[in-house]
Formats: C-alpha cells, sequence, structure tokens
C-alpha cells in the first residue's frame, strides 16, 4: 500500500447552528482543508462524507453528492459513510484505502451533522435508531440507557466510582476551554456536580448512575481531512501527518448477547490494527481522543485500547495521567464531552485535532513533543469501531 497522509484540515465552532444546513457546514470545512493544504486548482479524486441520519435530521438524503456540486469538485466520485457514531472515523478509513490503493491521489473526507434541527426528544430518537431494532429499540432503549447499564456493571466489576466520572467531566471542560472549535466553554468543578449537598439540582440523573453531565451535548458541526498521496504531499509542500495506522471491529448488536457486557472486544481488535499497522504499541503514543459520548466510555476505552491495565483506568485519570501535562493527555479537545458530538463529524473532528496536535498548532491545549496519536471512534455501542493511528513526519 501506499502511504497516506493527511496535508490539509478544516472545522468550525460546533454548536448550534440554525443560519446553516447541512451542506453548507460541510462546504465550509471542506474549503478550510483544502486552503490548508494549499491544494489551489488541482483536481480532487474523491470525496466521502460520514454521515450517520441527514435523512432523519434533516430530510435530505444524498448528501455527498450535493457537497461535490457546492464545492464543484465534479466529476469527482462521491459517497455517504454510515457507521453510527463511527460514520466519520468509517469515511477516513475509505479514503485512506482510496489512497493507499492508488484508486485516487486526493481525497477530501468530510464529517458532518445537524442533529438540533429537531427537538431533543426527536433527536434522542434518531440516535436510539442505531440500536437493535427486535430486541432493543422497541422496549424504549436509547443510548443514555445503554451507557447507565454499561456504567453500573462497569462500576461493579472494577471499582469506578461516580467520583471518577466526574472527574473526566471536569478534565475535558476544562480542556474544552481552550479550544476555539468546542461547543462547551464552560468549566465546571468537583462539588458542582458531585460533592456539594445540591450538586444534584446542577447535575441531575439521566440513567443512573449517568448524571447530566456525564453526557454529551446534542451539536450540529462539521470538520473536514485532505488526504493525499506521499507525491502530491511533496507537491504541495504542505506540513503533513501520515495515517500510520488503520483498525476496525465489530461485536454483537445487542449488550445482552455478549458474554461479559463490560468488554468492549471491538475497541480491543480496532486499537490492536491501527497499532499493528502503524508498527508501534499503545506505549508510544503521545496523545489521544477516544469517543466519550459518555464519561464511563473514556475510562473503559483507555483500558480496552491497551493504555492501561483493565481496572486501572480510573486510577490514572485520578493520578493526573490523563489530563493535559499528564504522561498520556486525553482528549485534549475536549472530546465529545465539551467539543461537541455531532455525531458523523466526530471522527473526522478527533483526525483534525491529532493533525493539529502532531502539528504543533494546538495552541494552549497543545502537548508537548507530540509525534504519535490514536483516536478511537465508537460506533453503536461498541459493536462497530474504528481506530486511528496517526504520525507526526
Amino acid at each position: 500500500m501506499r502511504a497516506v497522509y493527511a496535508a490539509g484540515v478544516g472545522m468550525m465552532l460546533f454548536g448550534r447552528k440554525d443560519e446553516l444546513t447541512l451542506v453548507d457546514m460541510m462546504a465550509d470545512v471542506g474549503l478550510k482543508a483544502m486552503d490548508d493544504a494549499g491544494l489551489g486548482d488541482r483536481p480532487v479524486d474523491a470525496v466521502y462524507v460520514g454521515n450517520m441520519a441527514s435523512g432523519l435530521f434533516n430530510h435530505q438524503v444524498s448528501v455527498a453528492s450535493a457537497l461535490v456540486d457546492r464545492l464543484n469538485l465534479m466529476p469527482a466520485a462521491a459517497d455517504r459513510i454510515e457507521n453510527g457514531p463511527a460514520s466519520g472515523g468509517s469515511a477516513i478509513k475509505n479514503g485512506f484505502l482510496a489512497v493507499a490503493s492508488g484508486y485516487a491521489d486526493v481525497v477530501l473526507v468530510v464529517g458532518g451533522e445537524k442533529m438540533r434541527e429537531v427537538i431533543g426528544p426527536k433527536a434522542t430518537d434518531v440516535v436510539a435508531c442505531m440500536t437493535h431494532m427486535e430486541a432493543e429499540y422497541i422496549y424504549g432503549v436509547t443510548l443514555p440507557a445503554m451507557a447507565g447499564l454499561f456504567a453500573r456493571l462497569y462500576m461493579e466489576k472494577y471499582g469506578v466510582t461516580r467520583e471518577h466520572l466526574a472527574m473526566v467531566a471536569v478534565k475535558n471542560h476544562k480542556n474544552g476551554m481552550l479550544n476555539p472549535y468546542a461547543h462547551i466553554q464552560m468549566e465546571i468543578s468537583m462539588e458542582g456536580i458531585y460533592s456539594h449537598p445540591q450538586a444534584h439540582v446542577n447535575n441531575p440523573v439521566i440513567a443512573d448512575p449517568i448524571h447530566l453531565y456525564d453526557c454529551c451535548p446534542v451539536s450540529d458541526g462539521a470538520a473536514a481531512l485532505l488526504l493525499v498521496s506521499e507525491e502530491m504531499a511533496k507537491e504541495l509542500d504542505a506540513k503533513p501527518v501520515v495515517i500510520a495506522g488503520v483498525g476496525q471491529a465489530t461485536d454483537t448488536h445487542t449488550l445482552q448477547e455478549r458474554s461479559d457486557p463490560t468488554d468492549l472486544k471491538a475497541v480491543r481488535i480496532a486499537s490492536e490494527k491501527a497499532f499493528s499497522m502503524a508498527g508501534i504499541t499503545p506505549g508510544d503514543i503521545d496523545v489521544a481522543e477516544l469517543h466519550d459520548a459518555f464519561t464511563i466510555l473514556e475510562i473503559a476505552e483507555s483500558e480496552h485500547a491497551g493504555f492501561f491495565k483493565k481496572g486501572e483506568g480510573a486510577k490514572a485519570l485520578a493520578d493526573g495521567k490523563t489530563r493535559l501535562g499528564g504522561s498520556l493527555p486525553i482528549n485534549p479537545s475536549g472530546g465529545l464531552k465539551a467539543r461537541g458530538h455531532p455525531v458523523g463529524a466526530t471522527g473526522v473532528a478527533q483526525a483534525v485535532e491529532l493533525v493539529w496536535q502532531l502539528r504543533g498548532e494546538a495552541g494552549e491545549r497543545q502537548v508537548k513533543k507530540a509525534k504519535n496519536g490514536f483516536s478511537l471512534n465508537f460506533g453503536g455501542f461498541g459493536n462497530n469501531v474504528v481506530s486511528l493511528v496517526l504520525r507526526r513526519v
């Protein structure tokens, strides 16, 4: 396979975007990525759009074709990639394979979702459509409910506490304050959301033991990545980062069919594949972006990806290892918890953050001397996971 480089990136402030359509948002970040790479009038061979549910959220399908037309990139190939909340990661994987195989020299990957066009309960229902229709959805299962069940099991098995969950939220909100693209730019305290006698007022239960501040916000947003061959990277004279490893794996659709519901097998396997392709180990990673749609997931994923042993992720968090300045900063962007989670955009946004970190362009949240970055994009409730390793060259 040919080497694949991330030559340009684009991002927008996540949040509520009433004034923009989904295609408006994706076109904005796509132009930013092409400009960042200095692409000029060179043609784009293919466009891959990570999007989960434009038909349900926005009553619009064929968004990849619409984006190519908006950006005047015809006759570029165009595909919409859907893999639930891991749609962005899957779009990057498809773009990577297109360049690595020689099918394309220049690929634009855009992830986008406009979720706030519908009311909150409707958004919750649309996201819940990714669960098993016959075994889960028809009984009213939602993703927060799944997170509550998973969190309770994980806490009982590994000694994770609600205090640990609150620590993830406090850390990632603090990081989000340093990210100009973050949806939630509001610092929170342990006292305010956990230890104060009235903390339950500010931080009510959503799905016990998951509270409000254990959940990511519902966001609109988009992010983009321009992937190119090594030859094109040299021609562009950009500051490229290589996509060194890609991994993907699946698990049973329903939690109850897993022999151990606390074992995120797809996370472990996808991560192992990405590390193997990159020729490195988890110990070589300097910065990681993990899919913390719920705070328990950051802790569990940090263990299943191989950064900490099972049952030690919470201790590493409490010891400060995962904060900015720690031995392995996790979610310096603020993660899904603070940056936001426009589902189709998240996997691309994670990669964009890593590119900035590896280039040394992350500003106040910069991880010093970062050479290798890792991202994990969690689809469904761990039933379809995409992992990436990025390296500074």
